[in-house]
């Protein structure tokens, strides 16, 4: 499989090591493009292989988005479940054909992912945490309705969770990012939980924080 048959558009930035590098994949937000987290590539560790990906859905008049989001009168904002389901099964599946394109260590694979992407890697490691080992979900929250149906039934001991916020965010209220830590100390998963004085972004200080808690994990 060569990169072109690739399920997912992506840039890459290769690793220093030439076989079993650990793996970084950027998924971006809303309106946004491969183009935004990959800016962060060149002050990552150089031992990582980094892809930053497209998401599927293009918008109009520019950026992509990983599920459409509906402003609707009567229901307000909501989300298109079936796309976000699609779109999660759809990274699960590039994850796969990455680890097999790539010299990379399938068993060393983070996700990275800022608003919409984050919420997405949520989605992915809770229904295939076999995949994944590290998450860093930036200003999103857990999408309960791409979940398993039973979270008991799965292992998620592996896993290792980096999560941050805005407390002034605008676009996704911090509230919806507090509910993490009480999840995620339900099913006994590791994580950290970080909550910065800006609003939907990442703040240098957000930056050099999850960079070192990764330099650590890989």
């Amino acid at each position: 499989m060569t990169k072109t048959d690739l399920s997912l558009y992506h840039l890459t930035r290769k690793s220093t090591l030439t076989e079993n590098a650990p793996l970084l994949i950027m998924m971006h937000g809303y309106g946004s493009d491969e183009n935004d987290l990959f800016s962060f590539a060149s002050e990552l560790p150089e031992e990582l292989f980094i892809i930053s990906v497209r998401a599927p859905f293009s918008m109009q008049p520019y950026g992509n988005a990983w599920y459409t989001i509906n402003f609707d009168a009567d229901r307000g904002k909501w989300n298109d479940q079936k796309e976000a389901a699609a779109s999660r099964d759809l990274i699960a599946k590039f994850i796969d054909e990455v680890v097999s394109t790539y010299p990379v260590n399938k068993d060393n694979v983070t996700l990275l992912g800022f608003s919409q992407g984050s919420i997405l890697s949520y989605g992915v490691a809770f229904n295939y945490p076999e995949k994944v080992k590290n998450i860093i979900a930036l200003s999103g929250y857990i999408y309960k309705d791409i979940l398993p149906d039973d979270l008991k039934a799965l292992d998620y001991s592996n896993l290792n969770f980096y999560c941050s916020h805005g407390s002034v965010d605008q676009v996704i209220p911090v509230e919806w990012a507090r509910q993490t830590g009480p999840f995620l100390d339900a099913l006994n998963i590791n994580y950290q939980y970080s909550e910065f004085p800006v609003g939907h972004g990442v703040a240098p200080q957000n930056f050099f924080e999850f960079k070192d808690w990764l330099t650590k994990r890989i």
